[in-house]
């Protein structure tokens, strides 16, 4: 137990600051909503950072727990916790949270206070996601989280936004019907909500099957995985900005965080079972994805197609069930979170000025935006898997999973690294090289203070985790250990 409640603070500071830049009413009081909105995703961001600094990596069990009565006639708790598996997540939430709010200060200028709520509140339910311990609690923070991102794709979005909308709101949400009916079998089964006894249920082969794949129904959807992606691109294309990071930054870690908090743990003997049915999925994700994404003319679409791609590559890691692949995984997760808001950020200042995010009415950028086309440079790189990015860190590990695992699985993986370079290069030289062929691209003006600013900022983190990597990976490895172990356990215990 810890007598701050910090995960408490992270989740109730946004949600109850949303609330309160709601209250600040109309467009007229503009200014007010995005002042009371920054400081609370700063001060959210602030509370979280004692769970990095005073986080004990020498232990696999949950830290700065919480546990409340919450509906107690069906043994349900307020419970919280953290370890290794899910640390980083709450702190890079946060983090997007405060860029995503600088990025829409002066973008957004109609219902301004709704804009900056639905991000505030979105960013308080996905740490609860990430923080709980009991069943209900998980899947109540877990659905209601679709619900700003919902509206901000609805609201603020493109021309098909409420077409978007619907199709992500949908997809969804099928897949965590089948999920609930899991949970309700677990709690009938073990009398409990907790996650943790969860974990400790002795379930038959059959069982195990049938909770995996209502798991992977809900998780994979939200991953996505191929073939239940088509919601991403359109989600993505639709979404203003914002929505876009934090859709790629943070939403689709929730999925992929089921899998390593649920399915593995819950399901261990079904999952080592399956694995070669998922790693064939999350192939399929790295190279047919890829190829698709090289022949986008939406320079939004094609990161969408990307992000998909390199998704793929965190499913797999989970799936190999190495220390390498499992830890790879989760960098990947945290990397694709800096990179993914990056390009999306950089793709919403073109568009801010042009208006257009076909590649086709670009072209010479850098001769009017230089400074701009330095940080999508190096975006782009990281996006690749340049070495000293973070890009490079996490597809690399996964990689020598993958090769400890099967060599030809490896050899798969390792086509990401060719395609990536493939479509991401293509798309800059076409944006940012060549003649300016377009009067308006003649008339774009540089970044801005502002614009700099968020930049800068993910620059210094896409380097960081990069050159340094070990902050980010030190917390993990017992955690991930742990879990191995657990998994390979449960497979040996039902061995005859």
């Amino acid at each position: 137990m810890t007598d701050i409640p910090f995960l408490s603070l992270a989740i109730w500071i946004p949600i109850l600051g949303g609330l309160l830049v709601l209250a600040t009413g109309q467009d007229a009081n503009a200014r007010m909503a995005r002042t009371v909105a920054l400081l609370t995703a700063v001060f959210g961001l602030a509370v979280t950072l004692p769970l990095y600094t005073r986080f004990d990596a020498s232990t696999a069990g949950m830290q700065f727990v919480e546990l409340h009565d919450w509906i107690a006639y069906f043994n349900v708790h307020y419970h919280l916790g953290i370890d290794g598996l899910s640390l980083w997540f709450v702190l890079l939430n946060a983090f997007i949270t405060v860029l995503v709010v600088i990025a829409g200060w002066q973008v957004i200028q109609n219902r301004v206070a709704q804009y900056m709520a639905a991000f505030l509140i979105m960013s308080g339910l996905m740490n609860g996601v990430f923080a709980a311990l009991d069943g209900v609690l998980f899947y109540v923070f877990f659905e209601a989280s679709l619900i700003p991102l919902y509206l901000v794709i609805g609201v603020w979005g493109g021309p098909n936004r409420v077409y978007a909308a619907i199709k992500f709101f949908l997809f969804t949400l099928a897949g965590s019907l089948l999920m609930l009916l899991a949970l309700l079998y677990l709690y009938k089964s073990t009398g409990s909500f907790e996650i943790l006894a969860w974990h400790r249920a002795v379930l038959s082969m059959p069982v195990q099957s049938l909770i995996f794949f209502a798991f992977l129904a809900a998780f994979g959807v939200k991953v996505p995985m191929w073939p239940v992606h088509t919601w991403l691109p359109d989600a993505h294309v639709e979404a203003p900005t914002g929505g876009s990071v934090v859709l790629a930054a943070i939403a689709l870690k929730l999925g992929a965080y089921g899998f390593v908090r649920f399915s593995l743990p819950i399901a261990p003997d079904a999952s080592m079972h399956y694995a070669p049915l998922v790693i064939a999925l999350s192939l399929i994700a790295v190279v047919y994805i890829g190829l698709v994404a090289l022949v986008q003319g939406d320079m939004k679409k094609l990161v969408a197609y990307s992000s998909i791609s390199h998704m793929g590559f965190v499913t797999l890691g989970f799936f190999m069930m190495n220390p390498l692949g499992v830890e790879g995984a989760l960098i990947q997760m945290i990397s694709h979170g800096f990179v993914s808001a990056a390009m999306f950020l950089c793709i919403g200042v073109l568009y801010d000025r042009m208006h257009s995010r076909q590649i086709a009415d670009y072209g010479g950028v850098v001769k009017t935006m230089p400074r701009f086309a330095a940080f999508f440079m190096l975006f782009a790189m990281a996006n690749c898997g340049l070495p000293a990015t973070s890009g490079f860190v996490g597809e690399f590990t996964v990689i020598l999973g993958a090769v400890q695992y099967n060599f030809w699985v490896g050899l798969l993986a390792a086509t990401t690294l060719i395609l990536g370079a493939a479509y991401t290069l293509w798309m800059y030289k076409r944006v940012v090289f060549g003649a300016v062929s377009n009067e308006n691209v003649a008339k774009l003006t540089d970044i801005d203070a502002r614009e700099f600013f968020f930049l800068a900022l993910l620059a210094v983190c896409v380097l960081a985790m990069g050159v340094y990597p070990f902050p980010f990976t030190d917390v993990m490895h017992v955690s991930v250990n742990k879990l191995l172990e657990h998994v390979i356990a449960g497979k040996l215990s039902l061995l005859p």
